[in-house]
């Protein structure tokens, strides 16, 4: 795909609101007033305890038609589209984009090969697609993130589930994404399998400029891929800075100091 960009940085996220519709009660503001800018070809690291909103900014960053949630202040442009009203922009950012979920290994389609799933992003948008290109592509992907070849003929159901979580980090990958947003991208992962997974990250970013938000609180993580973190709490961004040594606290968070410190 072409490297060129119209957009000046990968995202701007200014004032951002999300609710998710509870089910038969009222509507939860999710995220609440976040705002920051990740430039191409740098890394974001979103930190903060379980609730804290990390997941549905992740979602809705991503394009992702997640049920129940909803822009309901502020904006993200992400590659130059409003993730907010994209209108027949959002097939145009969810190909810039590569989005792994959170759970992403048990979410695969159980009826589906893992070459299939992983083409996926590719077939359902151009059925005459080249096959033979299409497997070479399936093929170093498998090889890169240390999967057997013979995987690829194989069921979700028939991996363990760390091969399963990388068979979901190669379709995220599949279409060479200008932007790859994770959530707990190396989970199920061992350490040799991580570090693969982490050196594909990396190799994007230095080959096209990959520009990368990642939902973990992994001290190591953030370091590995020199990371901006962003902290929420509660919806709210409680710190900003560069890696977890350098920063911006909130007068209120202080008391999750520790929780980044490992």
């Amino acid at each position: 795909m072409p490297r060129r960009r119209d957009a000046e940085v990968a995202i701007h996220c200014t004032d951002l609101s999300i609710a998710r519709a509870g089910r038969g009660g009222p509507t939860l503001r999710v995220v609440d007033g976040v705002s920051f800018v990740l430039a191409h070809g740098g890394s974001l690291a979103v930190m903060g305890p379980t609730g804290a909103g990390k997941s549905s900014l992740a979602a809705v960053l991503s394009g992702s038609e997640e049920s129940g949630l909803a822009i309901v202040g502020g904006d993200a442009v992400v590659e130059g589209i409003a993730v907010r009203r994209p209108g027949r922009q959002h097939r145009v950012l969810t190909y810039l984009t590569g989005y792994l979920p959170q759970s992403a290994g048990s979410l695969l389609p159980a009826r589906a090969t893992v070459s299939e799933v992983i083409g996926a992003p590719i077939t359902s948008r151009d059925r005459r697609v080249n096959s033979r290109a299409l497997s070479i592509r399936v093929a170093a992907l498998l090889d890169e993130l240390m999967l057997p070849l013979g995987a690829a003929a194989k069921y979700p159901y028939e991996l363990s589930a760390g091969m399963r979580q990388r068979v979901a980090f190669a379709r995220a990958l599949v279409l060479q994404p200008h932007l790859f947003i994770a959530d707990e991208p190396y989970a199920n992962m061992d350490l040799e399998v991580r570090v693969a997974a982490r050196d594909a990250i990396l190799r994007r970013r230095s080959e096209y400029g990959m520009s990368t938000v990642i939902v973990t609180n992994e001290a190591d993580a953030v370091r590995e891929l020199e990371a901006d973190v962003l902290v929420m709490r509660g919806g709210h961004t409680i710190a900003y800075g560069r890696g977890t040594s350098d920063l911006l606290w909130t007068p209120n968070g202080e008391t999750d100091h520790r929780m980044i410190a490992s």
